[in-house]
């Protein structure tokens, strides 16, 4: 597993959610529904906690079987991407059809975490 690639991208999408949550709270809650601005909210706390969870993993490393560990790691960034960026545009576009693609980014999500627990278990002592 490339533990550099997946700290710089964890620390960018804290950044990026971080960023995310003060344009909601601030300039789009003027531009968007009630409805809308919470979906955002969504999108905004899904990516900070998987965004930490990503530097979790890679801190628990040496307690991990590495190609499950790859593996998890794959699939929560897959996750944020598509999940919180399926439901940033949905917001931004006023496009429903991609809340089509949102589960797809949940279901990386569940991988990934299964795929933590599984390398947690399997890791040779």
């Amino acid at each position: 597993m490339n533990a550099r690639f997946y700290l710089v991208f964890a620390a960018l999408s804290c950044l990026v959610s971080v960023t995310f949550g003060a344009f909601g709270a601030h300039a789009l809650k003027t531009m968007v529904s009630p409805e809308r601005l919470t979906v955002w909210h969504t999108g905004v706390l899904y990516q900070m906690t998987h965004s930490l969870g990503l530097f979790m993993l890679v801190a628990a490393s040496a307690h991990l079987a590495p190609v499950l560990q790859k593996w998890a790691a794959r699939f929560l960034t897959a996750g944020i991407v598509i999940f919180s960026g399926s439901l940033y545009l949905l917001v931004l576009t006023n496009t429903p059809v991609l809340g089509a693609i949102t589960p797809i980014g949940g279901v990386s999500f569940l991988l990934g975490w299964l795929l933590l627990a599984l390398a947690a278990c399997k890791k040779q002592a």
